[in-house]
């Protein structure tokens, strides 16, 4: 039996269908999806962890435990379990464990686009890339066996386009291979240096096995072609963009992207009269190619940055257009991304806007409270970074600045890497105010569960962290609540943080409107008389104002009745209840 699957979801399927007992994430888009089909299955225990690296080291304890594990991600969150993923080269497993990170070429959600190829190649990790949904389930499969034969943990890349789209994948049984023993072994767990230096012989060895495998796996097969003018090397969704652009051309499709193979590519290359790696991001198995005397081009055609499509490969490598019925007719409106009709983090940019601070941004929606009309953000670079980074900038420019300052986090992101940057703020006598800016959910990447909820993966009660509780235990002698729906409380309640002498906390509290169970209010409209086109309810960035012949309109099936616009217009046009 066949199921049309989502890449992510097909992963969730294959790991079900391998035997795996636990996975442990923190959520990301375009990974985000793995884990929640995951939970849907009963056999499988599944945890959303506070940030990458207690997710890896949660799944490489399963491992080392005798079980089938896996943690999922997206690309910057490796960057957070880079720490644990190296060393776990050198310990190896258990029972299998994989690593499932999903890159964003072409930065879709994503604040860089780096390539996660790279992490397989500098921590001598086996890595695997499928093309499609059933791949996604197959190779998930594939990877916890690698794992147990050659003793290491694997790395299975997905991107955003093969997690987020859809194709059909044949089901099977769920295998139920028995908890492995757990074996005493320090030499092999324990990596102080004189362990270690042992070990960094065996992750040699197996590299060379793998580069053997690499040769005749079918995870990497030749599909021939009838016009041998360009052959193409590629891997992954870049596989579909070159089936569907040049149906005849000979391809190396690889399924093993760590480490790839050699004499493979050279029968192949000696097969066709020029070849052309079609890869996104950085040039690996271009870079691989010259290496090993292989003569291709490569990011000459298709350049580094963004993702491949079919109508580029034609163009590049055909000289031709799009194929019919593959163009749009015209150029697409463009949508900015803006924060939801009713969003609680609203208010509070709209103040901080207004009494004109600095803002030191995080990861999460919020996040588009640096576009205008709002314009209230100054940085934003990684997880935690906006309490750490305002600490470091108020060191350099001193007392006068911390007035006029602020760092805003989220409450996933808070728990995730913000608490110990607010610890080293304390430690270290700083004076910076942090927003925790909490909508009771794990909002950008769609309403997952953090500690801070009160509730598990499965949406089931659970112990709930404090924030006020952590706050203060962590040194915070003033900690504030306030509803950023209130304008009034909130610009009082940060001013009353940025005039203390000290590190403040100030937890701007109203749920996300999206919530199950939030009250939505019936939507407002604008008196047309009394409306002089002051444009002041614009200043919010609502998504449901807008203005049409100098009146300012409320879109009714977008309005939550949030009341924020109504507080902002002096000449009282803007109404609650019915129409008149």
């Amino acid at each position: 039996m066949k199921e049309l699957m989502l890449g992510n979801q097909a992963v969730a399927r294959g790991l079900w269908q391998a035997g795996c007992r636990v996975v442990s994430s923190y959520p990301g888009t375009p990974s985000t999806e793995i884990t929640e089909y995951a939970s849907g299955y009963p056999e499988v225990y599944t945890e959303w962890a506070p940030n990458e690296k207690v997710a890896y080291e949660v799944a490489m304890g399963a491992a080392i435990g005798g079980a089938r594990a896996l943690c999922a991600m997206k690309h910057v969150g490796l960057n957070v379990a880079a720490d644990p993923l190296f060393t776990t080269a050198y310990t190896g497993v258990g029972g299998g464990m994989v690593a499932a990170v999903a890159d964003d070429p072409g930065m879709h959600s994503s604040q860089n686009e780096q390539d996660s190829r790279r992490y397989a190649v500098a921590a001598k990790l086996p890595m695997l890339e499928p093309a499609d949904s059933q791949e996604c389930a197959s190779y998930t499969a594939e990877a916890f066996r690698l794992s147990e034969e050659y003793d290491t943990p694997v790395l299975l890349r997905l991107s955003t386009r093969v997690s987020h789209s859809q194709s059909l994948v044949e089901l099977e049984e769920r295998q139920e291979p028995p908890l492995r023993d757990y074996q005493k072994d320090p030499g092999k767990y324990v990596m102080m240096p004189a362990n270690a230096k042992k070990r960094r012989v065996t992750v040699e060895e197996r590299m060379a096995a793998l580069a053997r495998l690499a040769e005749v796996t079918t995870l990497n097969r030749v599909e021939e072609g009838s016009d041998r003018r360009v052959g193409v090397i590629t891997a992954g969704i870049c596989y579909q963009y070159v089936r569907e652009a040049m149906p005849d051309a000979p391809v190396l499709k690889l399924g093993l992207l760590n480490p790839l193979p050699v004499e493979l590519i050279r029968r192949f290359a000696a097969t066709v009269d020029e070849v052309v790696v079609a890869e996104e991001l950085d040039p690996v198995i271009q870079s691989h190619c010259a290496a090993i005397g292989v003569k291709v081009r490569g990011k000459e055609l298709f350049g580094a940055i963004g993702e491949l499509s079919q109508n580029l490969i034609r163009q590049k490598l055909l000289g031709q257009g799009p194929a019919p019925g593959c163009a749009y007719p015209g150029e697409l409106p463009v949508r900015p991304p803006a924060l939801c009709p009713g969003c609680p983090h609203r208010g509070l940019f709209y103040t901080l806007h207004k009494m004109g601070l600095t803002v030191f941004g995080d990861i999460g929606c919020y996040t588009l409270g640096a576009l205008p009309p709002l314009a209230a953000m100054d940085t934003t670079l990684c997880m935690g970074a906006s309490v750490s980074g305002l600490h470091g900038f108020l060191k350099a420019r001193g007392a006068e600045a911390a007035k006029k300052a602020v760092a805003v986090i989220g409450d996933s992101t808070f728990v995730h890497s913000g608490i110990t940057g607010l610890i080293n703020t304390v430690y270290n006598r700083g004076l910076s105010t942090v927003v925790i800016l909490d909508n009771s959910i794990t909002g950008m990447t769609g309403h997952q569960e953090n500690p801070s909820t009160g509730r598990d993966i499965r949406h089931q009660p659970a112990p709930r962290l404090s924030l006020e509780e952590t706050c203060r235990a962590a040194g915070v002698e003033k900690v504030l609540v306030a509803d950023p729906g209130d304008l009034k409380a909130i610009s009082a309640a940060v001013q009353e943080a940025l005039d203390h002498q000290g590190p403040a906390v100030v937890i701007a509290r109203r749920p996300c409107i999206l919530l199950k169970g939030v009250e939505r209010r019936p939507a407002l409209w604008v008196e047309e008389e009394r409306c002089v086109g002051c444009r002041a309810c614009m200043t919010i960035g609502c998504p449901a104002i807008s203005f049409r012949d100098k009146k300012a309109r409320i879109d009714q099936t977008l309005c939550v009745g949030c009341g924020l616009c109504a507080g902002l217009c002096g000449k009282t046009a803007i109404k609650e209840g019915e129409t008149s």
